[in-house]
């Protein structure tokens, strides 16, 4: 339980009696919030400083989503880090506020002083005098029967008559008058940081989900004579995406699509009558952004589609690109919503030597900027209507900051629990400037990350503080524009590689639907783009065809939902491989503890079950060489496992079900990427007790 506190920022703030600093976590000097998943034990820390020899006390303000008034946790110093900390849960979705305070503990400071006089067997009376004028002062700030008990011990300490010194000092270190006044004394130099920081919280989809990227017009039989899918079509496949493990289902554009400067098959510039053009030229004279592709079919059909997907489990992802194709009606009703070149006509999208002549980019800073930024914002409102929580945002990196910055808090202070994913393939720093602003997760670089030392780096980057602490990764395979070189060379076994790094290096991860049937026919040597590109043209799969890896797909998010490990962000360590081919790394389990959390009579209780629950952690060997046979001594992590040098401890694999007996740092590992590309080795760490109590592995 925490305690209520009123504000009273304004005397704290007059003058800085105490010096409070490096206040984590904080992001930015708090321009920006740092994220969370509800349900996150958040450690807020502080150094905290004053003159002198006095005891200092502090405390986390903080508000929940909703909370008019502040709540508080105490927090402890250590002197090992001459550091102070509290813990707080967030258990709801939203925008939390905290700061720190702190001040002179002058209770503390008299008491303690007074426990050493009298263990050095000098006269306290003195002190017991100042005792009662600490009393009354606390009592002007309680109220009934606990103003007049501070009263009594306040003429307890100050009674030389019918009291002996000994029953003035026990009752001056009685437990029950430190908890009265810790409650009700009211410092004189309350000291707050400066600054209120936030922290957005969101539910656990946007840290933990397996997406599966799909064309519903390419989801008919391939055995039937060709047709545009729809809506219908792809419900009756929803039940497959489901057995494989997927929760969230990701579409592309859905709208109409332009006629003008339509692309044909594999992007060329003349498209036949039957071509049906790139989604994302969207736009023409059925509707824009909140209409839907007739051939697709109708909205019941797409509610059905929605209501299906979350019977089975999963959500539906809808692609949020802003731009239109000259046949939008946007063109018609707002042409000063796009750029006007030189001879009057609308520039079209370009990034030499590409052109996009089929889509027509819009200037966000157009003099009629703010109906603009409304009509893009009711267009995620609109959709929210019919039961889509996740956009894919494409391209936001060619969006204003500040557009992103405003719509998504437009958006998520009416519905928190939605989601926004940025399609930013762009530099470093625009990547995680979007995440800062708002955006729940991001694309990341892993699909051109292919060597074990760039895969390490990276990943060391993006799993760790400052960085994990607002942006959350989503790592594909490939996507409608990537087919990396390493699939094209690699073949089979290439994807399951990339299969197993990605569903196991970060918790969410993501497929484009043929990588199950290893497509990876480029255009032309050297491209990414894919041959017969689905992003012009149907394309109808078998998907038990030969040579598929259904199974590794189910296998894998079976596992990934079973094992909170492959579940958490920021729980990754590299590890020593003696073959640089071979990745070694850490999912470090959890352990649970109890918390120490301020209660209404401002006591402090700890909260520690028994016994104590641990999630196991899982050791992964990965062969990056997808051409050859491997073999290696792994080291493992013993101190982070809690294994001893020299014990036995079993690693299950839980892609095939072998154990192994381990012994030591050293140990051998042989990967052949023909049969099985990796380990995934569960810890079974030696019998370990707490006291009599055995500890428990849960996953």
């Amino acid at each position: 339980m925490a305690t209520r506190r009123t504000d009273r920022r304004a005397a704290a703030r007059r003058i800085e009696y105490l010096l409070i600093e490096c206040v984590t976590p904080e992001l930015d000097a708090g321009r920006y919030p740092v994220k969370r998943i509800v349900g996150d034990t958040i450690t807020v820390g502080a150094d905290i400083l004053k003159e002198g020899h006095d005891h200092i006390a502090a405390r986390v303000l903080y508000q929940a989503p909703g909370d008019s008034e502040w709540l508080s946790v105490p927090m402890t110093y250590d002197v090992d880090t001459d550091r102070w900390t509290a813990e707080l849960v967030v258990d709801r979705i939203g925008v939390w506020t905290f700061t720190v305070e702190a001040w002179t503990d002058r209770f503390g400071t008299w008491r303690s002083g007074l426990e050493k006089k009298i263990e050095a067997g000098q006269d306290v009376s003195l002190e017991l005098l100042d005792g009662a004028l600490l009393a009354r002062a606390a009592a002007k700030s309680a109220k009934g029967a606990t103003r007049a008990s501070l009263m009594l011990t306040a003429k307890a300490l100050e009674d030389r008559r019918d009291s002996t010194l000994e029953q003035r000092e026990t009752r001056a270190l009685d437990d029950d008058f430190r908890a009265l006044m810790e409650e009700h004394f009211r410092p004189n130099d309350l000291t707050r940081y400066r600054r209120d920081l936030t922290v957005v919280v969101d539910r656990e989809r946007a840290r933990f989900s397996s997406w599966y990227e799909v064309f519903p017009r390419s989801e008919t039989e391939i055995s039937e004579p060709a047709r545009h899918g729809t809506f219908v079509d792809a419900t009756a496949r929803l039940t497959r995406v489901a057995d494989l493990g997927f929760d969230v289902v990701y579409l592309p554009p859905i709208h109409p699509i332009g006629r003008t400067h339509r692309k044909g098959k594999n992007n060329v510039l003349d498209a036949l009558p039957e071509d049906v053009g790139s989604p994302w030229a969207i736009g023409n004279e059925n509707g824009g952004h909140t209409a839907i592709e007739p051939a697709l079919g109708t909205f019941e059909d797409f509610d059905r589609f929605v209501a299906r997907a979350n019977e089975l489990g999963m959500e539906i992802a809808l692609d949020y690109a802003l731009q239109c194709s000259p046949d939008h009606p946007w063109v018609k009703e707002h042409p000063d919503w796009f750029t006007i070149r030189a001879d009057g006509s609308i520039a079209h999208a370009e990034n030499p030597p590409k052109k996009y002549q089929d889509i027509y980019p819009i200037n966000f800073w157009c003099d009629d900027r703010k109906n603009l930024w409304n009509a893009c914002r009711d267009v995620l409102l609109f959709w929210i209507g019919h039961g889509v929580k996740i956009f894919r945002c494409d391209n936001p990196h060619t969006k204003p900051f500040a557009f992103w910055e405003w719509v998504i808090r437009e958006v998520q202070s009416k519905h928190p629990d939605v989601i926004f994913f940025s399609e930013a393939f762009t530099r470093p720093k625009r990547m995680k400037a979007l995440a800062k602003l708002g955006f729940t997760s991001s694309y990341t670089y892993f699909t051109w990350k292919n060597e074990p030392w760039s895969i390490r780096q990276y990943f060391e980057e993006l799993a760790q503080a400052p960085t994990a602490d607002f942006f959350r990764g989503v790592l594909f395979a490939n996507t409608p524009d990537i087919l990396n070189e390493y699939l094209v060379k690699g073949g089979r076994p290439a994807f399951r590689v990339r299969l197993l790094l990605a569903g196991t290096l970060l918790p969410s991860y993501g497929i484009y639907s043929g990588f199950e049937l290893c497509e990876n026919e480029p255009l032309k040597e050297g491209s990414e783009e894919y041959m017969h590109s689905e992003k012009y043209q149907l394309r109808p799969r078998c998907y038990d065809g030969p040579g598929n890896i259904n199974a590794d797909i189910k296998r894998l998010n079976a596992i990934r939902a079973e094992h909170q490990a492959l579940q958490l962000y920021d729980n990754l360590s590299f590890h020593d491989s003696e073959n640089e081919r071979i990745l070694f790394y850490l999912k470090q389990g959890t352990k649970g503890q109890g918390s120490n959390v301020e209660g209404a009579s401002g006591a402090v209780s700890t909260l520690d079950p028994e016994p104590v629950t641990l999630a196991p952690s899982i050791l992964v060997a990965v062969n990056t060489n997808p051409h050859s046979v491997e073999e290696t001594m792994v080291h493992v992590p013993l101190g982070d496992l809690g294994i001893g040098d020299d014990d036995a401890f079993v690693v299950e694999d839980l892609l095939t079900g072998a154990k192994y007996t381990w012994r030591g740092v050293r140990n051998y590992v042989r990967l052949d990427p023909a049969v099985e590309p990796g380990h995934l080795l569960l810890v079974h760490p030696p019998a370990m007790t707490r006291g009599s109590e055995p500890v428990i592995l849960d996953p």
